[in-house]
């Protein structure tokens, strides 16, 4: 089972879907009717209980609301350092910031209209702090447009990421755009991953299962990265760098040697060695993918040696594996 499923996170209602809420939910649950015959203290008790009914519901929504969204710094790395490359963890923590600021300042105009209301000396005066009351209240709820709106976004957006578990079997499909993970991910597992002859189709996170040896696996299908620096990579490119940096796995790193990707074995072998830091501590196999195109033996030998060098380099333990998504040659290994 997934550590984080963020699919049962509640829709975020809007302010003014909020105010109705707040205020239809008063109407219904709280005394509507002054008789003619009641005591003052009776009066000043009908209001009272009106302003509190209020600010409790509008308490219990925005604790929900605050509860639901995980905090960045209780979740797995990999999921805090994904929601930082996608909404952005300043404009995240600062709308669910506002949301809090405002649960408490509901509460402080409540508590104050509460004692007012406690020696209001006529029907009228009662009255009148109680509108005060419920209008400031939802004067503070339709400050928070925006926050509420980038929240229901960002909900949206989380209920549509990968159930994946950072802590079981991983499998890792990494490289340039269109150099054959999504094939390969097909024809390993059950997911219907989009696959085009052009760069960037994985646009996300993909996450499929599949049993080698009697195991259970993990197989994750990264979007390609394109071999420039950090600061330049896009949000697309990141998500795959957040998933090398941050899981626990087993590295498949697909090159195409026949260059039907677009991309130059050199920038292939170039990448390679950019993101070398990222398969520290993981077990690393060189993919060479597409041999049914330009088989491995008839390779140009210069072309050979690149790829014969990058392997040995290499830091971790790394293996050499080739593999054809059509002919399905090397796939089952």
């Amino acid at each position: 089972m997934p550590v984080y499923n963020f699919k049962k996170m509640r829709a975020v209602p809007t302010a003014p879907e909020l105010i109705d809420i707040v205020l239809m939910r008063t109407q219904r649950k709280t005394p509507t009717v002054v008789h003619p015959g009641y005591k003052l203290t009776r009066i000043r008790s009908f209001y009272m209980r009106k302003i509190r009914f209020t600010q409790q519901t509008i308490q219990d929504r925005l604790t929900v609301i605050l509860t639901e969204f995980p905090r960045l710094n209780d979740i797995h790395p990999f999921y805090a350092d994904l929601c930082n490359t996608l909404y952005d963890r300043d404009h995240y923590k600062l709308a669910l910031g506002q949301i809090n600021t405002a649960r408490s300042l509901v509460d402080g105009i409540a508590r104050d209209m509460l004692r007012m209301v406690k020696y209001g000396d006529s029907l009228y005066r009662c009255k009148c702090l109680k509108r005060a009351a419920l209008g400031r209240m939802c004067t503070i709820l339709k400050r928070q447009k925006s926050a509420l709106a980038y929240l229901e976004q960002v909900r949206k957006h989380m209920s549509r990421l990968p159930a994946l578990d950072p802590q079981t079997r991983t499998l890792l499909l990494c490289g340039l755009p269109n150099v054959g993970k999504s094939s390969f991910m097909n024809k390993i597992t059950r997911a219907n991953v989009d696959v085009q002859p052009y760069a960037f189709t994985t646009k996300s996170l993909f996450v499929g299962h599949c049993d080698y040896r009697y195991l259970r696996w993990q197989v994750i299908d990264t979007p390609g990265i394109l071999d420039h620096s950090l600061e330049d990579r896009n949000t697309i490119e990141m998500q795959a760098i957040t998933a090398l940096a941050h899981l626990t796995c087993s590295v498949l790193y697909f090159v195409d040697i026949s260059e039907e990707c677009g991309y130059t074995l050199e920038s292939q072998v170039s990448l390679f060695q950019s993101i070398q830091p990222l398969f520290a501590n993981k077990e690393l196999i060189v993919v060479i993918n597409k041999i049914d195109a330009q088989p491995y033996e008839t390779l140009e030998p210069t072309k050979k040696k690149m790829i014969e060098d990058m392997v040995e380099k290499c830091s971790s333990k790394c293996t050499l594996l080739q593999m054809s998504n059509i002919s399905e040659e090397g796939v089952s290994k």
